[in-house]
């Protein structure tokens, strides 16, 4: 999914690209994935005081009975 700029006020897109610079990615949709991500594992470690994995685990073949 592409992100539509006009959905953002000045003030958004202007975080988004100093996050885009910060962080070396090529435009805002990279920009906003990171932020969304870094939101949601600040959130987790909160909630638990652990942090999570944000991406599939393989685990066993079998299914847990």
């Amino acid at each position: 999914m592409h992100l539509n700029e006009s959905m953002f006020s000045d003030e958004e897109r202007e975080a988004l690209e100093a996050i885009r610079r910060r962080e070396g990615l090529e435009n805002m949709d990279q920009a906003f994935e990171w932020l969304a991500k870094f939101a949601l594992r600040n959130g987790v470690k909160r909630i638990t005081g652990k942090g999570r994995a944000l991406y599939v685990i393989e685990g066993k073949t079998k299914p847990c009975e």
